[in-house]
């Protein structure tokens, strides 16, 4: 079947996409909760958001009418996008989540809850969840993201339909950045593989200079690990870069909420003073810096993940090269530094170093101590020798 046009904007998922459609249009295929998992930068998030229009568009996704157009821009009343900013789903969360799930829906043919990053639900907020998921309202579909099954319980596997979306080829990437966003193929190509398939990566390297020269800068680092002092060095160096860009996407953010939030209390009107929003909003003032806070800590540590990403990029090219395995480079335009690390160490050494940028990645992500984190494995990335506990 020819995919509707609200399907347009994911990228090599044809199979993902031929199932979903089919459920949005067959009542015999669909199913109540489903589990929509894929790797950054695949497109789940998208194809959720995706099938929740095509589920309440009376043409199944065409795209163009207001049901499609304020579900995929989150403003549809009847589509709730639950998108964690903070480090984890908790079980207050998963109780509004459960409060709100019983809604009937206002003007569409289904409530729908799609919840981002269905990983970082913790047990706890599973067990809240459970009956909801297992016995849900006939009006109630939920739509639920994560990286693979394997990232959330087996309690919600065994609760949902699961569908995987793969990482989109280089060249799908590519034709992709061309087509839909007019850029120059030479840079097109190189934003794909510098990305590894992730859209919203390679959109951002083809089209901001900015983000070009922060992957350049992390690119760099291998060079000046020359002694010990240099991986504390670096290790700052990184965190300062990655508080730097999350502050960039968060500080926008915690302006116009804090700005909304006065609004709400009456700051600015008449005889209403700062003394008096906080004597009447003292717990939202609170809660609202609390949530600030946690979504803070959350974008640096994803800021961090998406260098050490970059970073292990480097070192697969120079294994590659290493181990000749006449497969692509994905920084080919770094070839001659990567020819000279490949050919002053081996290919242990090699893995090595891979493995301590993994360990670092589950470390940052695992909430630990980010400066002794990044620290100690730059140690390990410098002499792989040495193992730091």
């Amino acid at each position: 079947m020819t995919p509707a046009p609200v399907w347009e904007s994911l990228i090599g998922q044809d199979d993902v996409v031929d199932e979903l459609s089919r459920a949005a249009a067959d009542d015999t295929a669909m199913t109540h909760a489903w589990l929509i998992t894929g790797p950054p930068g695949s497109g789940r998030s998208t194809a959720a958001v995706a099938f929740a229009a095509a589920l309440q568009c009376p043409e199944h996704g065409c795209g163009v009418c207001s049901v499609c157009m304020t579900a995929v821009a989150g403003s549809h009343p009847d589509v709730d996008l639950v998108r964690s900013e903070t480090l984890s789903y908790g079980v207050e969360d998963a109780r509004e989540l459960v409060a709100g799930a019983s809604v009937v829906p206002a003007s569409a043919p289904w409530h729908i809850v799609v919840i981002e990053d269905a990983d970082r639900l913790t047990e706890q907020a599973v067990n809240v969840l459970l009956k909801v998921l297992e016995e849900p309202p006939p009006h109630l579909v939920w739509l639920l993201c994560a990286p693979s099954p394997e990232d959330v319980l087996a309690t919600i596997r065994s609760r949902t339909r699961s569908v995987h979306l793969r990482t989109p080829s280089t060249s799908e990437v590519a034709e992709a950045l061309r087509d839909r966003y007019g850029v120059d193929p030479a840079m097109a190509a190189f934003a794909a593989r510098a990305s590894q398939g992730h859209i919203g990566r390679a959109r951002a390297l083809a089209t901001d200079e900015e983000a070009r020269r922060r992957r350049q800068d992390v690119l760099r680092i291998p060079d000046g690990l020359r002694d010990l002092s240099s991986c504390f060095v670096a290790g700052e160096e990184l965190l300062a870069m990655a508080t730097e860009d999350a502050a960039s996407i968060t500080d926008p953010l915690d302006a116009a909420e804090e700005e909304s939030l006065m609004r709400a209390y009456g700051l600015g009107a008449e005889g209403v003073t700062k003394a008096r929003l906080d004597k009447l909003a003292d717990r939202a003032v609170k809660d609202l810096r609390k949530m600030q806070a946690s979504r803070r800590k959350r974008a640096v540590r994803d800021q961090l993940d998406r260098a050490l990403v970059d970073l292990l990029t480097y070192y697969r090219d120079v294994l590659v090269l290493q181990l000749d395995a006449g497969v692509p480079l994905v920084n080919d335009e770094m070839r001659t530094q990567l020819t000279q690390e490949a050919s002053s160490s081996t290919a242990t050494d090699t893995g090595r170093r891979l493995d301590a940028i993994e360990r670092g990645r589950l470390a940052v992500q695992a909430n630990g101590a980010l400066p002794l984190v990044l620290e100690s494995m730059f140690v390990e990335v410098k002499d792989p020798l040495v193992r730091v506990r």
